[in-house]
């Protein structure tokens, strides 16, 4: 059995959070070789840009997703990966019904941040076409949940149902 863990982040468009998630999950690794981190939407077209939103956000915390291009789940992306962290409760339904067969890898991202919040509930809220505040929440809930959830993964814990 590998080492290797592939963390994959999903969104809906993959524009957005997932790779909003995905440059700040890759500076949280850098330098780590059994790491590899991906995102993809559960309603992503092929080939979109990410958000100048997220590339602004990453880029003020030094942080990069340099040549990006959105795609959707599919089932070869989700049998590489390891782990599949979902920005909400509906993104871990429509992956729960499409693809049972790697339900035991599914996560939700909030799960791990440490912060609640009455409106949203377990979800980190969509921020397109909120300005760059809404982009802010978001990266403050993923800097909060990153931590944990490379932990998790490191320490190699399965899915608890």
């Amino acid at each position: 059995m590998s080492d290797q863990k592939h963390v994959l982040f999903v969104c809906t468009g993959n524009t957005c959070r997932s790779p909003l998630a995905e440059g700040l999950f890759r500076k949280a690794i850098a330098g780590r070789r059994d790491f590899t981190v991906s995102s993809a939407g559960v309603a992503a077209s092929k080939g979109a840009p990410v958000s100048q939103e997220t590339r602004a956000i990453l880029r003020k915390r030094g942080a990069s997703i340099d040549g990006f291009v959105s795609r959707p789940v599919t089932d070869d992306i989700l049998n590489a990966a390891t782990h599949v962290f979902t920005m909400t409760e509906s993104h871990l339904a429509v992956l729960e019904a499409r693809f049972p067969e790697h339900s035991d890898k599914f996560f939700l991202v909030r799960e791990f941040s440490g912060i609640s919040d009455k409106r949203q509930g377990i979800d980190v809220p969509d921020p397109i076409g909120m300005g760059a505040a809404a982009y802010e929440e978001v990266a403050k809930v993923l800097d909060a949940a990153i931590p944990a959830i490379i932990a998790y993964v490191d320490a190699g814990v399965g899915k608890v149902k």
